[in-house]
């Protein structure tokens, strides 16, 4: 593991006056954001990393969750404000598979800037042995606004619907209950954009979404992976999509469409059974809705659920990521055969598209969502332009029509899609 033996830390998280744009204060070049309804954390520099590739011989959720704790026990940290993300934080993007060719990573940043309840912070971190003084916040003016050129990538529209056609055929042969398969699109930003004006498009235009920066993975997820603080958690479920309708007539007629379909209701109980199954052994008590309800969102309906439980055994935020990661609202079910499924049909690596992505912090207390709506940036330019990759899928099960699916898909496109342009 890159980084697993680092030196000790150095942690000071002061309160400061209120901010209004912390987006502002981060790394035009390689962006660290967690917002949502406008608190959240951005950051920049790197202290130091943590990185675990496919060559692990353990699950890499499983080797950074120690990593990280061996880490966080030897900081020397001094919080005068004490809310959830202060102190020692580090902001991780993982990978969907475990034979990813990408490294799932831990960035330990050298400046962090929050907000939480009206109040604002700022974090300084730096190696031990460095006698210098805590780091100064200070805005950065933005770059010139900037637009992606985006084309089919390696799976185009006809393409899909054959793999789920494909992924029809494995539900048909008893391999599967469910399976998502994503398809992508690909294309190209000029060297030296200013990406922050990624997250700023999308903090603005999605507010009850988690917007999301880093390493090179920028985007606005729905869907809470897990929370927990103290030896509360919770997570927010979301499986089954329809489009928001033109008008409010229609509108109303799709929520409620949606909320009478088998299909998707179908698709959202997988998924929820598999959180909870998951969650089961770290809580002493766990509960889920009965019935999913809908949540709207400027583009989507969702089938949602919410679980909340009380932690038994001690367990991290990681620790919580490696049981729930992959759900099965994002790989399917049994977990197992259906990653095997997405592994032959679709023809790309996800990296970290459909992987957990958040913080955690000195005490294991974190946030994690999923990273969907999302686009991920190389981190090195190619003639001037610098490559980005975006996906968006959908679940699969018996009764699933292709050209429907490939819809669902276009209409997951379209937060990320417009942002970009």
């Amino acid at each position: 593991m890159t980084g697993s033996a680092p030196a000790r830390l150095r942690v000071h998280t002061r309160e400061i006056d209120p901010i209004d744009d912390l987006v502002e204060y981060t790394d035009p070049n390689a962006p660290l954001v967690w917002l949502r309804r406008g608190d959240g954390m951005v950051a920049r520099g790197t202290v130091l990393r943590l990185d675990v590739g496919a060559a692990s011989t353990e699950p890499r959720t499983v080797a950074l969750a120690r990593a990280w704790a061996e880490l966080a026990a030897d900081a020397e940290i001094n919080d005068e404000v004490r809310l959830p993300g202060t102190g020692l934080v580090g902001f991780g993007a993982l990978t969907f598979d475990e034979r990813s060719a990408a490294d799932s990573s831990i960035i330990v940043p050298a400046l962090i800037v929050g907000r939480r309840g009206g109040r604002s912070w700022v974090t300084s971190i730096r190696l031990h042995d460095d006698e210098g003084e805590d780091a100064a916040a200070a805005p950065i003016p933005y770059g010139p606004y900037w637009s992606a050129t985006l084309g089919p990538g390696a799976l185009d529209p006809d393409g899909y619907q054959a793999a789920v056609e494909a992924g029809l055929q494995a539900i048909a042969d008893g391999e599967v209950g469910k399976v998502v398969l994503a398809r992508d699109i690909v294309g190209t930003v000029p060297e030296g954009s200013d990406l922050r004006r990624l997250p700023r498009e999308l903090s603005t235009g999605y507010l009850d979404t988690w917007v999301f920066a880093v390493d090179g993975i920028i985007g606005a997820s729905p869907e809470t992976l897990v929370t927990s603080h103290g030896r509360n958690l919770t997570a927010r479920v979301l499986a089954g999509t329809f489009a928001r309708g033109a008008d409010a007539d229609e509108d109303v007629a799709a929520r409620a469409t949606l909320a009478a379909s088998a299909k998707n209701l179908d698709e959202h109980s997988y998924a929820v059974h598999s959180v909870v199954e998951a969650l089961g052994p770290h809580t002493t008590t766990l509960s889920a809705d009965a019935e999913p309800f809908t949540l709207e969102l400027p583009n989507v309906w969702h089938l949602a659920t919410d679980v909340e439980g009380v932690l038994s055994n001690g367990s991290s935020s990681l620790d919580l990521v490696s049981a729930l990661h992959p759900t099965a609202a994002v790989a399917g079910t049994p977990t197992d055969a259906a990653i095997e499924a997405i592994r032959r049909i679709e023809p790309f690596d996800r990296r970290r598209y459909a992987g957990p992505v958040g913080w955690i912090d000195a005490a294991g207390d974190g946030e994690w969502a999923i990273a969907l709506r999302c686009a991920q940036f190389e981190p090195e330019a190619v003639g001037g332009l610098i490559p980005v990759a975006a996906h968006a899928g959908a679940g699969i099960v018996a009764g699933s029509e292709p050209e429907a699916e490939l819809l669902e898909t276009r209409v997951k496109f379209r937060p990320i899609v417009d942002a970009l342009a």
